[in-house]
């Protein structure tokens, strides 16, 4: 997804902030934060967390910096950090839910619209709830390939090469998540 001029560009930028430039790493995290954010709230469902999650990621990309190797995308290093503090994540909601006794907060409703047929808003709104539950509950194996490709829009080759496994496996995992999603959502 990254040009050469990407690369190149995220590379000298990654050289200044390794030089003491903030506003140079300010400029990759506003290069970044988008797809770094869509990946986190699409592995955790609420916008509070994911916002959480891609700030966690950023101070550990910062902290990590010398070890970014600007030949390769900073796109992709920086989206498996993200991924990694998701993972992170998933492994401390189940704590996370036995020592609180608040619930999440549900997203905010939209503004209201005076066009907008509230029961189809609310179908829709269920719907989409729905996708998402249902994504959520997918094993992690078949959810990560299914959320980089389909929804981030990576190439298969990206998310093989973020994940560390080969092109196939990503295939066939798309394939299987899009089997398992489609038998959840119909039933």
């Amino acid at each position: 997804m990254s040009g050469p001029d990407d690369l190149a560009a995220d590379a000298g930028l990654a050289r200044a902030a390794l030089g003491g430039d903030q506003s140079a790493f300010a400029a990759l995290m506003r290069r970044h934060r988008e797809a770094v954010f869509r990946l986190a709230r699409h592995h955790v469902g609420e916008e509070g967390e994911a916002l959480d999650i891609t700030q966690e990621a950023f101070i550990a990309a910062f902290a990590a910096l010398r070890r970014f190797d600007g030949e390769r995308p900073f796109r992709a290093w920086i989206l498996r950090i993200a991924l990694n503090k998701c993972r992170d994540w998933s492994r401390r909601r189940k704590v996370r839910r036995l020592l609180t006794f608040a619930r999440p907060i549900d997203e905010a409703a939209a503004i209201a619209d005076p066009g907008l047929d509230p029961e189809a808003a609310l179908r829709s709104a269920r719907a989409v709830a729905h996708i998402r539950r249902e994504v959520q509950a997918l094993p992690a194996r078949l959810r990560e390939p299914l959320i980089l490709c389909a929804i981030e829009g990576m190439s298969q080759d990206e998310a093989a090469d973020l994940l560390g496994v080969s092109r196939k496996t990503i295939e066939t995992r798309i394939y299987r998540g899009r089997q398992k999603l489609s038998g959840l959502l119909e039933g």
